[in-house]
């Protein structure tokens, strides 16, 4: 049985590549196509593919982002991330968005494939490389400050935050407080962007 694929990259030349080749390596069908994370989401919600191979640094939103966002439309989604640079914290972050194959953006278009037939029938893959560097994770932050972060990142107020979270107010401004000492930031968006930038969001 075909395993359908969305492909999400903001490079061209790797997008075609990938969509010419991975049929070549296993039963696949790349059904669509995105430039960037939020078209990603779009397109899944309309094509409902198998598996979703995200490129992790994309504009608009990235790989982790998307994730996330499709994730929320559905729980068992097949997700694979792509990467050049794994940051500490990402494997994590990955992870914790619900992403079950996470691998280089070097590797062979064979072991891709492999990975996407992996996870469309329920498994997970993840590069031993990859995973030997999230082992070095330093990541300061607490799990209820990196979600205030992540909302900041996304554009929400505190108040909004605090709404989303079923959190009181006060406790939004406190993980907020704290995660910005954390980082050695100014404002909550500076430690957003840190957060982001050092792959614990």
């Amino acid at each position: 049985m075909t395993t359908t694929v969305l492909l999400a990259d903001d490079e061209r030349l790797i997008r075609s590549a990938l969509t010419t080749l991975l049929p070549l390596e296993a039963d696949l069908e790349v059904v669509a196509e995105a430039g960037d994370g939020a078209e990603a989401v779009r397109l899944f919600s309309e094509q409902a593919p198998d598996v979703v191979i995200l490129d992790l640094e994309m504009p608009v939103m990235d790989g982790l982002e998307a994730a996330r966002h499709i994730a929320e439309l559905d729980r068992d989604a097949a997700l694979v991330i792509l990467t050049r640079h794994a940051r500490p914290g990402t494997l994590r972050s990955a992870l914790r968005a619900g992403v079950r194959g996470f691998l280089g953006k070097d590797a062979e278009p064979a072991l891709i494939a492999e990975v996407a037939v992996t996870v469309a029938g329920g498994g997970r893959f993840i590069d031993a490389h990859l995973s030997a560097q999230a082992l070095m994770d330093d990541c300061p932050l607490t799990e209820r400050e990196q979600e205030v972060l992540r909302g900041t990142r996304e554009g929400y107020s505190p108040e909004e935050i605090g709404r989303r979270l079923r959190l009181a107010h006060g406790t939004v401004r406190n993980y907020l407080s704290s995660a910005i000492q954390k980082t050695h930031s100014g404002t909550r968006h500076e430690a957003a962007r840190t957060a982001h930038e050092s792959g614990w969001l």
